[in-house]
């Protein structure tokens, strides 16, 4: 298990991420924040994952919504993830799948989600500014306003099940 009394948050952070998915989940579930799995037992070992996760890690107990800005969550399979009031700003979500994912009022602004899967999520009162979508399948685009399906679609987003 990682050591969470040294007080240096960031080794701590790249240690958890030098970690296996199962090992992983098991620190997950002693902190108390296993329901963030689903994610944070894929990610890559990149700084930009080691900032995010340290977000998580400063105190377990305050984590509510997942802040995942500038994170690399690229070419990850995140079917059904939980991504509701995320804070997406900036993330890599290239080639990512999130089929069914539930994104409520998630802010995807300046994120990249060229040819991800998005076909069957949940996206209503989600921020896509400036977030690059060319080749994003939003399959029928659940919860999206006419107004963003327009601007995604001049964008280069496809809506298509």
């Amino acid at each position: 298990m990682l050591n969470f009394t040294t007080g240096n948050l960031y080794r701590t952070c790249t240690e958890f991420l030098e970690q296996s998915s199962e090992k992983r989940l098991l620190i997950l579930k002693d902190l108390g924040i296993a329901r963030y799995a689903d994610f944070l037992t894929q990610m890559p070992f990149t700084e930009a994952n080691v900032v995010c996760v340290m977000r998580f890690f400063k105190d377990t107990s305050r984590v509510k919504f997942p802040n995942l800005r500038g994170a690399d969550l690229s070419g990850l399979n995140l079917d059904g993830v939980n991504f509701i009031r995320g804070d997406l700003l900036g993330a890599n979500l290239r080639v990512s799948r999130l089929l069914e994912a539930d994104l409520l009022f998630a802010n995807f602004t300046g994120a990249d989600l060229r040819n991800a899967d998005l076909r069957g999520a949940t996206l209503n009162e989600t921020i896509w500014r400036e977030a690059l979508v060319e080749g994003c399948n939003f399959g029928t685009g659940i919860g999206l306003t006419n107004e963003q399906r327009r601007d995604l679609k001049i964008r280069g987003a496809s809506f298509k099940d």
